[in-house]
């Protein structure tokens, strides 16, 4: 650290601590959050430190709260992540007045799927202007692929991404394909008109296939599940490498969308 940046956030202690129980302090700590979501390796004190200039102490006791929490967790070389914390407050849903934890109701088919396919899976919701994973479950196969919790990727580019953009009402999509479309591989699709007709197949045929559009050697299918009113909920997608045969695949895709509708099946009326 610098002599003079150690200054400064040596300058800031006292106004940080007037504002520890004040707005300040929660802005700080959503700062902490944004800073953790943009590096899913995670960051250390330091680095918090230096990014937000204010000091060490203040940014020691934000984690500390939030970990209490689970919002973010300490990996084992000293740097935070985002937690199961943030997950279980963002996968509260509401529907008809009664509130329902969707990861919670979906543990069991997810963990049931992953049995199913040796695969790791996913859920995954529309996080303004992106497609963030809510929920994890492992392969269970030697060297599958790992998803990371708080991950998110462009609403145009693989299968989760597709679902949701299938389901946004007609003048939301209409503003996110005027946006640009970044092309990850050669097999993504940034132009509007062949996106739609993509979308309207995926909402025909109620499955979405990633053919390498964000990695050139990950595949995937994806599924959506909806409530009892037929209201879009989240995306369920399974992973995969690409040099998956052909009845490897069909047995995948048919397991997410068996396991889509089971878990939709579940959600409250």
């Amino acid at each position: 650290m610098r002599e003079s940046d150690a200054t400064k956030i040596e300058d800031d202690e006292h106004s940080a601590h007037r504002g520890w129980n004040g707005v300040p302090v929660l802005e700080r700590a959503l700062d902490i959050l944004a800073i953790l979501e943009g590096r899913p390796e995670g960051a250390n004190i330091r680095e918090l430190t230096l990014q937000l200039q204010i000091p060490r102490s203040t940014v020691y006791r934000i984690v500390n709260t939030l970990g209490l929490r689970e919002i973010v967790r300490r990996k084992s070389d000293g740097a935070y992540q985002l937690g199961p914390g943030l997950t279980a407050l963002a996968a509260q849903v509401l529907v008809d007045g009664k509130r329902y934890d969707l990861v919670s109701l979906a543990q069991p088919h997810l963990r049931a799927l992953a049995e199913r396919t040796g695969e790791a899976n996913k859920i995954s919701v529309l996080d303004e202007d992106q497609v963030r994973t809510l929920a994890v479950t492992a392969a269970t196969r030697d060297y599958g692929l790992t998803p990371t919790i708080g991950m998110s990727i462009s609403l145009h580019a693989g299968a989760a991404s597709k679902i949701v953009l299938a389901h946004l009402p007609a003048q939301e999509l209409e503003r996110q394909l005027a946006r640009p479309m970044e092309a990850y591989t050669p097999r993504t699709i940034t132009d509007p008109e062949q996106l739609r007709v993509e979308l309207s197949r995926i909402r025909r045929q109620g499955w979405s296939q990633d053919r390498g559009e964000h990695r050139t050697h990950i595949h995937a299918f994806a599924a959506p599940i909806v409530e009892p009113s037929g209201v879009f909920v989240a995306a369920l997608s399974v992973p995969f490498l690409s040099d998956k045969q052909k009845a490897e695949r069909e047995f995948v895709r048919q397991a997410v969308v068996d396991t889509a509708a089971s878990i939709s099946a579940e959600i409250p009326r």
